[in-house]
């Protein structure tokens, strides 16, 4: 293929106009212009993680069009780790933690470069080794340990004045009142929403994103009487529009 084709045809693309008027146009405008469109995938806790989520998430990145890809956290479970009781006959720790790492092979195959906010269970590991006094140096990265190395482990990240955390701390309505900033999280499995706050003189939202939990799997046991997950994710538009996506099942 020479220069010239390669050239000639950048610049066709470039000057591209379809012909659309009216809404169309404007769909197309929107979906096309120079922003950041974040597809923000929900709590995995793999390898506990409906085997359609991947999917879906692909799909809605398609869709939208999006060019950004967030985690908000809990990538991994570690049940066998838990603070909490675990399940007696469930995986040995070497095994969850391979067949988690397989799996997380297939998210890191389609969506290669990623922000990932660490949740409470992706921070299980680490929290045991200062239980037991082991100093940090010798905990491996979490890009390390999941063979994701284009993967970025964050605890907070801040996009279009938009903040993206796990959200231990409460709902992300409470978040988004209380620091008068956009907020994004997860968390909170049986949650999927965006709420507008509005005062006199700001305007901002509180995304919950949802989750793509498998509920059958034992490692949510403790929540079998309780709701069932919204199983979701979203799209933030340039930080000012927000899209929830739930998954049919």
């Amino acid at each position: 293929m020479s220069l010239r084709f390669c050239l000639t045809n950048t610049i066709k693309m470039k000057d591209f106009r379809p012909r659309l008027k009216g809404n169309k146009l404007k769909a197309f405008l929107n979906i096309t212009k120079r922003e950041n469109r974040v597809l923000v995938i929900g709590d995995l806790h793999e390898p506990f993680c409906l085997d359609k989520y991947l999917k879906f998430c692909k799909d809605i990145y398609s869709k939208y069009n999006c060019n950004k890809v967030i985690f908000i956290g809990d990538v991994i479970d570690n049940h066998y780790s838990s603070y909490h009781e675990t399940d007696a006959d469930g995986l040995g720790g070497g095994d969850e933690l391979d067949i988690a790492i397989e799996r997380i092979a297939r998210w890191y195959d389609v969506f290669p470069k990623a922000d990932v906010i660490i949740g409470n269970h992706d921070r299980i590991i680490a929290r045991k080794a200062q239980t037991g006094g082991i100093p940090s140096r010798w905990i491996r990265d979490y890009s390390d340990v999941l063979n994701t190395p284009n993967w970025n482990f964050i605890e907070r990240l801040v996009v279009d004045n938009v903040q993206y955390l796990h959200g231990e701390g409460g709902t992300a309505r409470t978040k988004a009142k209380g620091d008068m900033m956009s907020t994004v999280q997860g968390h909170l499995h049986t949650q999927c929403y965006t709420e507008w706050c509005v005062g006199a003189k700001f305007k901002v939202f509180a995304t919950q994103v949802g989750c793509g939990i498998d509920h059958e799997k034992y490692a949510f046991a403790y929540a079998k009487a309780g709701k069932k997950p919204a199983i979701g994710c979203a799209v933030v538009f340039g930080g000012h529009t927000v899209i929830n996506e739930l998954m049919d099942l």
